[in-house]
């Protein structure tokens, strides 16, 4: 991976439990990490952000080699991991927090973006009108310690055997069959 030569994105798709666990597995990606953005409130904490008073969304940032991985398949598998037909939640979890979101960092990337989402509303992957919304990026602020690589910490964790796990089996299934996986 080249170091001098690599991009971040950052976006939210519910839970950044699931996110930031299947990106970390993709090859060109240096790393997904978990945290906040979006909101109104410096340096907002977990407890803060589920209030939902804070406006800031459970996002990931990831740093990708664009020779290794495009933007495109980013895209796809972010597009893969949520459903972006739900306004404010993902499944059970409910909240502004969760919503799909894209934070682009100017007007090529938003036209990407806007290009990513609409390839996917054609493919007919989901049902229903995109409820995906645009922002401009302002602050990334990551996630308390403990939220980072949770899965893997605590695959037995109720939440995560129920919704993070199947999430990564299904996510594993599909994009190991197209050989975007790290083979460890």
């Amino acid at each position: 991976m080249d170091n001098n030569n690599l991009e971040t994105i950052v976006f939210g798709g519910g839970c950044f439990w699931c996110v930031e666990s299947c990106f970390n597995m993709l090859k060109g990606v240096k790393s997904a990490i978990s945290g906040y953005s979006g909101g109104h409130k410096d340096n907002p904490t977990y407890q803060e952000v589920c209030t939902g008073e804070t406006g800031h969304a459970e996002v990931v940032e990831i740093t990708y080699d664009p020779a290794i991985i495009s933007y495109e398949q980013l895209m796809d598998v972010f597009f893969f991991l949520h459903d972006p037909t739900q306004l404010n939640r993902q499944g059970n979890d409910i909240g502004t927090q969760y919503r799909s979101v894209i934070y682009y960092k100017d007007d090529a990337e938003k036209q990407r973006a806007e290009l990513a989402l609409r390839t996917s509303e054609e493919s007919g992957r989901w049902t229903g009108k995109y409820v995906t919304e645009f922002a401009p990026f302002e602050k990334f602020w990551a996630a308390e310690q403990y939220h980072q690589g949770y899965y893997n910490e605590n695959p037995t964790q109720p939440y995560c055997s129920a919704v993070v796990g199947p999430k990564i089996q299904k996510f594993k299934k599909h994009f190991g069959e197209l050989g975007m996986l790290n083979a460890d």
